[in-house]
């Protein structure tokens, strides 16, 4: 499992998230709200978890 820190503009990391969740290798198992940053109103953060997806999950989705 990997955890990552997304941090950008709003749309940037909307635009992530919606990335790895059709990526067919990644499993994404939550994804945060998204946070200000403190300092600044143009770059906010965002949490997500995320882990490799198992060669069986991908054939059953292939189906």
């Amino acid at each position: 499992m990997l955890k990552i820190r997304l941090q950008g503009t709003v749309k940037d990391i909307r635009w992530f998230k919606r990335l790895l969740k059709s990526h067919p290798e990644i499993r994404v198992l939550s994804v945060s709200e998204i946070f200000s940053n403190k300092g600044t109103n143009r770059y906010f953060r965002s949490y997500a978890e995320v882990e490799k997806t198992e060669k069986k999950e991908k054939k059953e989705e292939e189906r």
